[in-house]
Parts: C-alpha cells; sequence; structure tokens
C-alpha cells in the first residue's frame, strides 16, 4: 500500500464580493489529490482536499516542498501500525521534516489542505465516513446531526438594504435559523441601518451574528460593542487583529453577549495564546479554528487539546470555512458546528446533493470518506484533477 502520486491545480474563486478587510476579486485556491495505488468498489482510492477561501492557493509549496517530501519517504513509514491503511499522523510528520517551529504563514495553508486530502483517503480505504471513522478512532459516539449557519452579508457593490434583507430571508426560507452579515466595510451609523433591517427580516425566527474580519482598532471596536450589545446578537466575531490578544480580552468588559475568533490562528500554539490571554470566556464565546487553514485535523487534534487544558468543550468550536471536512470533525468529535456558504465559494462549499438544513442542521450521508463524490459540481472537478 501506498501514495503513488500527489497532484495540486489552482482554481479560481473570484467573486465581486468584500468584507471589511478584503475583496475576493483575484481569490484563488488549492485543489490537491492524494492518489493511492489501493482499489475500492472498482475505483483507485484518491484523497481530495482543498483550502478554504480568505487565504490563497498555496501550489508553490505543494509541489516544491510538501508534495516531495511524501512521495520521496519510504512507503512503509506512513502506513498504521497493522500496515493496512495510511497514518495520517505520520504523513504530517513526512511532510513537516526539516520545518523550523513557528512562522507558520502560509505553509499551514498548504500542509492542511494536503492533510484534507489524506484523511479523505484513508477513510475510502477503510469504507466508512470520515466521521464515523474519527468517532471510532477516539471512543466516542458518532452525531451526524450538526448544527450549520448561513454565512454571508458581504459587501456588493449597488447591493442595498433591501437587497441584503431578501439574502437573508432566502437562508431561512433554505432551513437555516443562525445567519451571519459583515460590518466594519462602512461607518458605524450605516451598519446600524443594516443590522436593524436584517433584525427586521429575520423576526424572532433566526438570530443574527456579526462579522468584523480583524478590521478593528481597539477604539473602534469597543464602539461597535456599546452599539452591538443593543441587539440580541448571536455573537460579534474577529473584532480586531487576530494576534491582538489584548483588544479581544479589552472587548469582554464592553461587550457581555458572544464573541467568536480563531479562523485566523494557524497553530494549537496559537490557540493556546488565544484562551491565555484573549479573555475569552468558555460559557458563551466561540472559537473557529479552521483545520484547512491550519496544518489540517493532525493538528487540529492538538487544538483540541490545548481546549480541554483550559477547560473548554469541543462543542464551543463552529470552524470558519464551509468545508465538507469541518463537518465530518463535528460528527465524529462533537464539535459545535459548523459555517455554511449556501450561495459563495462553489463548488468547494455546501454540502452533499441529498443533504438539506432542517431547523438549522444538517444530517450526514454514510458516504466514504468526507463525502465529496455526493456533490455532483464538486466531485466532476475533483475527478478532472486525477480520474
Amino acid at each position: 500500500m501506498r501514495i503513488i502520486d500527489i497532484v495540486e491545480v489552482t482554481k479560481p474563486i473570484a467573486s465581486p464580493i468584500r468584507n471589511a478587510y478584503i475583496d475576493f476579486s483575484k481569490m484563488t485556491a488549492s485543489l490537491v489529490a492524494v492518489v493511492t495505488d489501493q482499489v475500492r468498489d472498482g475505483r483507485r482510492v484518491i484523497g481530495y482536499g482543498f483550502n478554504s477561501n480568505g487565504r490563497y492557493g498555496q501550489g508553490g509549496l505543494i509541489r516544491e516542498r510538501f508534495r516531495n517530501r511524501v512521495l520521496e519517504a519510504d512507503a512503509k513509514t506512513l502506513l498504521n501500525d497493522e500496515g493496512d491503511n495510511l497514518d495520517p499522523s505520520r504523513i504530517w510528520s513526512a511532510m513537516m521534516i526539516n520545518e523550523k517551529p513557528g512562522g507558520h504563514g502560509e505553509r499551514s495553508v498548504a500542509v492542511g489542505t494536503l492533510d484534507m486530502a489524506v484523511w479523505d483517503a484513508t477513510a475510502k480505504i477503510a469504507g466508512k465516513p470520515l466521521f464515523r471513522l474519527l468517532a471510532e478512532k477516539f471512543g466516542r459516539e458518532a452525531d451526524p446531526k450538526v448544527f450549520v449557519y448561513a454565512a454571508g452579508g458581504y459587501y456588493y457593490p449597488g447591493k442595498d438594504n433591501s437587497q441584503l434583507r431578501a439574502e437573508m430571508r432566502g437562508y431561512l426560507d433554505r432551513g437555516y435559523n443562525v445567519v451571519k452579515m459583515k460590518i466594519g466595510g462602512s461607518s458605524i451609523d450605516e451598519d446600524r441601518g443594516r443590522i436593524e433591517a436584517v433584525l427586521d427580516e429575520i423576526g424572532p425566527n433566526a438570530r443574527l451574528a456579526v462579522d468584523a474580519n480583524g478590521r478593528f482598532d481597539l477604539e473602534t471596536a469597543i464602539a461597535y460593542a456599546r452599539m452591538l450589545r443593543d441587539y440580541p446578537l448571536f455573537w460579534y466575531e474577529e473584532a480586531g487583529d487576530p494576534l491582538d490578544y489584548s483588544l479581544q480580552a479589552a472587548l469582554s468588559e464592553f461587550y457581555p453577549g458572544p464573541m467568536a475568533t480563531g479562523e485566523n490562528l494557524f497553530s494549537h500554539q496559537d490557540a493556546r495564546n488565544l484562551l491565555r490571554y484573549g479573555g475569552m470566556r468558555p460559557d458563551r464565546d466561540w472559537l473557529q479554528f479552521d483545520c484547512a487553514l491550519s496544518y489540517g485535523l493532525v493538528e487540529y487534534l492538538r487544538t483540541l487539546d490545548v481546549l480541554k487544558q483550559f477547560g473548554w468543550s469541543p462543542s464551543r468550536c463552529i470552524p470558519h470555512g464551509g468545508h465538507q471536512m469541518s463537518l465530518n470533525i463535528a460528527a465524529g468529535l462533537g464539535l459545535g458546528g459548523n459555517e455554511s456558504y449556501p450561495d459563495l465559494f462553489q463548488p468547494y462549499g455546501g454540502f452533499p446533493d441529498s443533504v438539506k438544513v432542517q431547523d438549522g442542521h444538517i444530517t450526514m450521508p454514510d458516504l466514504p470518506g468526507i463525502g465529496f463524490e455526493g456533490k455532483s459540481d464538486l466531485i466532476k472537478v475533483m475527478r478532472e484533477l486525477a480520474e
């Protein structure tokens, strides 16, 4: 049993949307395939992966460093003790040979993308959905029902409040009961009007989260906190720079409601510093670490160990990214849910075709691997890469 090839292609996921910090007009993503010598149900086993939106494709790093380390390793050193499947932890270690600690940067995205494909292949070889494989591995009861919220509400050329209201109403009509919108890309008064328009539209049938994408300095973050506490929000997300833990800690003095952050922290060490110094409150706040941006599930497991040390439950994690990898982790390891992009970043976002949102939850299908084969537009693009 061995990995015989690793293939990467950089794909555009461009869109005219913007948040408070960046626009997505030239956004890209890496799509990778980990090709094995195994065959299941008459088809070669190939694991697929991609990086989350918001970070660009990592083709250079993947092709020049991490791919070669895996392919050049002794195949036996990449297998589990029984020799009947891949071992994602050992493959991760092979990728990280000769890498210094720290300086995570874009490296974490490249490794996270490959790690996703490795887990997909591993679960396919085992003939199991990844969420069930993870539950068995860690002695848990798999729960195929996962909370999901609809992320949108971006700034868009010519988009007024009536269009924003219609967008949010559309998410409710599709079964979501928590929706998220962007703030910080216009004045505080304009954002107040946008928030009130959405709250008026969704009424008591849903809740609203807001996301500043790290735009604010401390003074602005506090000004928004004072404004936002007038509303029953699901959370106030990423007010300031992700590494400005003192800013995050100061906000808790001005905002009693739930806050969320972590999508731009890319290691268990960063997660530990957030919990040490960021003033996060385990009874109400949410952590958004995204395995596809932060060295993959192998590293995410270390992050969950850090949470346990600080008295946090995995159920306070709702990862960023809107991809099926995090859905499997949520169902297999007991996270609090997952982000969803019903209309954006396609074909990578969303669920298998048969999956519907009901009362803010989806039920995981029993598809081997991560379940990409159940999403027709996505698996078509994937198979064009390596099959």
